[in-house]
């Protein structure tokens, strides 16, 4: 049985390093259990002579086999002709399993150093059971080395140094509508754009490649485009963890919050762990770039210490203490102060931009959620040199609806038989701060009397917990439920074993009766039937986008505008509406 459970190649700037590295992870247990002999002889020929590895199992050999990886990392590096090697070892959830990663210049030698360590933990391990070729541990290590030596050097890293600026996004939720606005502002702008996200890579408002462009490889898609003058990437947790970003740095990185999800996957676990994860975006910020930063989220804030740029916070609390830090740090802050959005700096006054009820993203400033996006959007635009005007209108022009803003909290007016009908908001809302965030937006413009129509849906690698609280929140805000699965998105599981852990979730705030649809798109015209024009229908869509808008419009539904917005958002603040 191998040691190497994973060798990883790393592109560029990634959890461990600021640079292009591999990352190892190593099944340890042949290693932990070695004969306490054995295994000082090991650590003396990787230069640890006085080491005291402890008994096989113990707390003490725990603690040895994390510096005895390192060490044999960096002897394997020094005796192939490589000196002062950096190399990080963590932990992981297995405690026989450890992540050992190291920076590399030649692709094919740091491969092959990788592979030279496991063979040394294989070797070892059958030396100890007597199943090897009899060889002692200091000639496993001397052999290691030589294959090290003896390899091809192999290419070198691809990791691009822009040659225009660059923002980059990340956080759990709001990344791809903070990315997508900050294009719209260097549009307006007159600058022609480069953007990527998860659903493609955009030239100047053109989509020239679908997919999910979050990863390394978007950003160079982007940057391949020599009309491009500014580049807006998205960068997600799974790019920056299995590939790595594939940029040298940023110009201005934003952090729009940490929350859980997609825990439990490669090896990300708690939110803390989640937030190290995104801080990866700010540490590779340029020193004289601005890093903005969500003040209201504690982990983000911290990711202050981890940058070198100037700091550039956002809150919607002007008076909060990040804020004040910041600015005593001489750094921005951008909030909202009467109504307005404003941008703060040391020892000058307010520079008021717009009014929040003239930003149809933020349903007059109700959605809180969209409200953070517009002030991390806002302090992108002015961070990265936009005109203050040109920020302004991108504020006042960017629409939630399909052409702006298309899976994110996009808002229609469905026709009833006698005219008006219910309306329907399609948002992805693939976790608690989404779900929590569309319902507050149907609760923003449903009208006095009407009611909460929700499709819900969940993605099959998210865990049992977080799947069965979304059913939980939906059940709990919504006055009808449904379920609308995701057959593209099962990702190992069957419907009916995510039928139960929601319907579970619904059960325990004593709701029963939840029927299931095999599709978005049927749960979605399930609910249109049976809603009323002064009810609100949200479907959870991630699978059937346009399959929903096609729905819609053959129905004769119509994106809602700013005035219709408007309008929706006066009618549900009317007085009897708080009875409803």
């Amino acid at each position: 049985m191998t040691s190497l459970v994973e060798l990883r190649v790393l592109e560029g700037p990634n959890l461990y390093f600021p640079r292009a590295a591999v990352k190892l992870t190593l099944d340890v247990g042949g290693l932990s259990d070695l004969p306490v002999e054995t295994a000082r002889r090991f650590a003396a020929r990787i230069g640890m002579p006085t080491s005291r590895p402890g008994e096989p199992g113990s707390g003490f050999r725990q603690r040895f086999v994390a510096r005895a990886l390192a060490r044999l990392v960096r002897s394997l590096a020094a005796e192939a002709g490589t000196n002062r090697l950096a190399v990080r070892v963590r932990a992981t959830a297995e405690p026989d399993r450890l992540v050992v990663a190291y920076p590399w210049r030649h692709r094919e030698r740091a491969q092959t150093m990788g592979r030279a360590v496991a063979d040394v933990l294989d070797a070892l391990q059958q030396h100890a059971s007597g199943t090897g070729d009899g060889a002692d541990p200091e000639t496993l290590v001397e052999r290691a080395a030589a294959t090290v030596a003896a390899s091809e050097a192999g290419e070198r890293p691809r990791t691009l140094t822009p040659r225009v600026p660059v923002v980059a996004v990340t956080g759990t939720n709001g990344k791809t509508t903070t990315s997508r606005w900050v294009a719209h502002m260097g549009r307006v702008d007159g600058r022609l754009v480069g953007w990527s996200n998860t659903d493609g890579v955009y030239v100047d408002g053109v989509m020239v490649e679908s997919g999910d462009y979050s990863g390394p490889s978007g950003a160079g898609r982007v940057l391949a485009h020599p009309e491009v003058q500014l580049a807006v990437t998205e960068t997600a947790r799974g790019g920056i963890l299995l590939k790595g970003i594939g940029l040298t740095r940023n110009d201005v990185s934003v952090v729009t919050n940490v929350t859980a999800d997609h825990l439990g996957l490669h090896g990300i676990d708690t939110v803390d762990q989640l937030a190290e994860v995104k801080s990866v975006v700010p540490r590779i910020t340029r020193p004289d770039g601005w890093a903005v930063l969500n003040g209201d989220d504690p982990r983000v804030l911290a990711m202050r210490q981890v940058t070198r740029a100037r700091p550039w916070v956002f809150s919607r609390d002007a008076d909060s203490p990040a804020v004040r830090d910041v600015l005593a740090d001489n750094g921005r802050a951008t909030t909202v102060i009467d109504g307005w959005i404003s941008v703060l700096a040391a020892d000058a006054d307010a520079d008021p931009l717009v009014e929040l009820v003239d930003v149809p993203m933020t349903l007059a400033g109700l959605s809180r959620f969209n409200v953070e996006n517009a002030l991390a959007a806002a302090s992108a635009g002015l961070a990265i040199g936009l005109d203050r005007a040109s920020v302004v209108e991108g504020l006042r022009t960017f629409l939630p609806d399909a052409e702006h803003n298309p899976g994110r909290m996009n808002t229609f007016s469905v026709p009833g038989p006698d005219g008006r009908g219910p309306t329907v908001v399609v948002d992805l809302a693939h976790n608690e701060a989404g779900l929590e965030a569309l319902l507050e937006i149907m609760a923003g413009v449903r009208r006095p009397g009407g009611r909460l129509l929700l499709g819900l849906g969940v993605v099959g690698d998210r865990t049992d917990e977080l799947i069965d609280k979304l059913a939980e929140i939906g059940a709990r805000d919504s006055d009808v439920l449904v379920i609308g699965h995701k057959e593209r998105y099962l990702r190992g599981r069957t419907t009916e074993e995510l039928e139960v852990l929601m319907r579970a979730g619904a059960e325990r705030v004593g709701v029963t009766d939840v029927p299931s649809y095999p599709t978005e798109l049927a749960s979605l015209q399930a609910l249109v039937d049976q809603a009323g024009p002064d009810d609100v229908v949200g479907l959870m869509c991630h699978a059937e986008r346009q399959e929903v808008y096609d729905w819609l419009a053959s129905v004769g539904a119509t994106s809602d505008g700013p005035g219709e917005l408007a309008a929706k958002v006066r009618a549900a603040a009317a007085p009897e509406a708080q009875t409803g």
